[in-house]
């Protein structure tokens, strides 16, 4: 029997250990109350590289905290005012550096300790692009709101009508993507219409999708959370703007 203690032992745990592969991109938006934790549970992962933080105008002492880590995986870029979730991915998308790149919001509804799972099916060469689906499979979920689920999943079934695709939750935060996947569109959405642009564009360009069953523990909007019924609207418009139809359209108005 090998030594624990022993340098083979020693060489043989670091032969298993997951290569930190990822590039973790958080926007962030006065989340002053879970930033921190957050911060610790990325950088906690195997699988984390880099995380890139781009603060998107706080105003409730977040940024103060921001300004505390000193990590030197950790990039924090800063936009003066407030522009969006979808502004502030562009931007740390266009500063990822490894071979994967997933969004990570910078509040606690979603679990850094799934990368593993998240990555799995790109690691084997099965996909381009994995969705980590809050409606598929057993994982705990918090019990919130009845009718924000029923938009999502109307949210879901207008694009994959739109996109051909069979997705169950196209609007979750956890996309992880082959860089060159990011590096083949140019995004434009602000907001959270980014997350139908994303998936409009990722069936364009016919990369191969997978999902992955996640855990979410979701929240309120008395502890942050920021998605409207405003959204839902603008999520609709660009499901079609972005679709085939759409993108015709716009090449014959130009």
């Amino acid at each position: 029997m090998t030594d624990p203690r022993s340098p083979d032992a020693a060489r043989s745990r670091a032969a298993d250990r997951p290569a930190p592969c990822l590039s973790v991109v958080m926007p962030c938006f006065n989340e002053l109350a879970t930033i921190r934790e957050i911060v610790d549970r990325v950088m906690a992962s195997p699988y984390t590289g880099e995380l890139i933080i781009v603060d998107d105008g706080s105003t409730d002492g977040t940024r103060d905290v921001l300004a505390e880590f000193d990590d030197p995986r950790i990039r924090v870029r800063v936009q003066e005012r407030n522009q969006g979730k979808g502004a502030a991915l562009r931007r740390g998308f266009a500063e990822a550096t490894l071979p994967y790149v997933i969004v990570q919001d910078a509040d606690l509804e979603y679990d850094p300790e799934e990368y593993g799972d998240l990555l799995e099916p790109l690691l084997a060469d099965k996909a381009d692009v994995v969705y980590g689906s809050r409606f598929l499979g057993g994982r705990p979920h918090r019990v919130l709101y009845f009718w924000h689920s029923i938009g999502n999943r109307m949210l879901t079934v207008a694009s994959n009508m739109f996109t051909d695709l069979n997705l169950t939750d196209m609007e979750t935060c956890y996309k992880i993507f082959r860089r060159e996947v990011l590096d083949s569109f140019t995004l434009e959405e602000d907001r959270f219409g980014i997350e139908p642009e994303i998936t409009a564009k990722i069936a364009a360009g016919r990369w191969r999708v997978y999902e992955i069953g996640i855990s979410y523990n979701g929240r309120t909007y008395e502890e942050g959370k920021k998605i409207g019924w405003k959204d839902g609207l603008r999520a609709s418009y660009c499901i079609v703007r972005y679709s085939p139809i759409g993108s015709r359209g716009r090449q014959l108005q130009t």
